[in-house]
Parts: structure tokens; C-alpha cells; sequence
């Protein structure tokens, strides 16, 4: 008799020490059920922010138009058409834009800063200058 409950007895304590567990037959197909509930949780999390953020962004969309506001991505992707179209032909920097009548024609006299500011002077300042 007493044979018999030591022997249980450390089969039990073997158990709880982490020695050999009986092995479940089901616990493979235990553990895929709990990772597709925790995958089929995960994918309605998302689909619930998905679904916040979209609405979310028609009030925002709303608020720009009513503003005319344009957002962030809207302007770099403006700037950057008018980079390219301005370097447009070109395969380094972009051209600078030359106003007209600069540089094509030459101009038969040319004046110096010093003639531009004394034309805007005062009369009798303007003689003491050209002498």
C-alpha cells in the first residue's frame, strides 16, 4: 500500500517540477484556433482604424476646402511640377528666367550707377556732379 502511493506521488511531483506532462492530442489544433482568433481579432482592429481614419480625413477635407487649405503633399507635389517644367530640356540646374530686353539687344550707351542716382538728384546737384 504504501508502495503504491509513493509512486503516484512522484508522478505527481514530477508533473508540477515541469518533468514529462501528459501530451494533450488536441493541443496542436488548440493552438491554431487561438492564433486564427488572435489574427481574425488583429484584422478587425485594423479595419476599425481604417475605417476612424477615413472619416477623419473627409472632415479634413472639408475643413481645407472650406478654408483653401491645400495639404502638405498637394504643395511639394506643385513645386516640384514647377521644377520640372522650368528645367524642362535641361540636365542640370534649372534656367534662369532673363526679363525682357536684358541681354538680347545691346544698348548704345551704357549708364552707370553713378548716372542713374545723379538723374535722380535735385538740380543744382546734379551740376555740381557732371562737372
Amino acid at each position: 500500500l504504501c508502495l503504491v502511493l509513493s509512486l503516484g506521488a512522484t508522478k505527481d511531483m514530477g508533473k508540477m517540477l515541469g518533468g514529462d506532462e501528459e501530451k494533450d492530442p488536441d493541443a496542436a489544433k488548440k493552438e491554431e484556433e487561438r492564433q486564427e482568433a488572435l489574427r481574425q481579432e488583429e484584422e478587425e482592429r485594423k479595419a476599425k482604424y481604417a475605417k476612424m481614419e477615413a472619416e477623419r480625413e473627409v472632415m479634413r477635407q472639408g475643413i481645407r476646402d472650406k478654408y483653401g487649405i491645400k495639404k502638405k503633399e498637394e504643395k511639394e507635389a506643385e513645386a516640384q511640377a514647377a521644377l520640372e517644367a522650368n528645367a524642362e530640356g535641361s540636365l542640370t540646374r534649372p534656367k534662369k528666367a532673363i526679363p525682357p530686353g536684358c541681354g538680347d539687344e545691346e544698348e548704345e550707351e551704357e549708364e552707370s550707377i553713378l548716372d542713374t542716382v545723379i538723374k535722380y538728384l535735385p538740380g543744382p546737384l546734379q551740376d555740381m556732379f557732371k562737372k
